[in-house]
């Protein structure tokens, strides 16, 4: 089978929509990375979070087994430090083994509303056929 994806992708309009409204967990707002993995081998991802007026923070290490899919809320990045709420950014994602990665925002901003949207990420490189 051919290799699915990329190594390399790049999500270049994050922001973590903040504050909330509406009971915590299901009404808090975040920017999500879906990963897919469908290749035989885990993964060990690496993202690097850029601001507009802050040097870049990285890289956060995310492990996606071999034919898994995982799903990472940018919120729950803490280590090297937490993502920063409410504020522009732009991430780039690098994995050892070819991945696909979908990017998606969760915004319960407004009063009884909950805005959910999708994209799929830019791959950094084409893969070779």
């Amino acid at each position: 089978m051919a290799e699915l994806g990329a190594r390399t992708w790049v999500v270049p309009g994050g922001h973590v929509p903040f504050p909330a409204h509406g009971p915590e967990p299901e009404f808090t707002g975040f920017d999500q990375l879906c990963v897919l993995n469908a290749t035989d081998v885990e993964a060990e991802i690496s993202v690097d979070i850029y601001y507009q007026d802050a040097e870049p923070v990285g890289p956060y290490r995310v492990l996606v087994g071999a034919r898994r899919v995982r799903h990472v809320r940018i919120n729950d990045l803490i280590d090297p430090e937490a993502v920063r709420l409410d504020r522009p950014y732009g991430c780039v994602l690098r994995s050892p083994v070819p991945v696909v990665v979908q990017f998606l925002r969760q915004d319960t901003r407004l009063p009884g509303v909950v805005a959910l949207t999708g994209t799929m990420a830019f791959p950094g490189e084409v893969p070779s056929t």
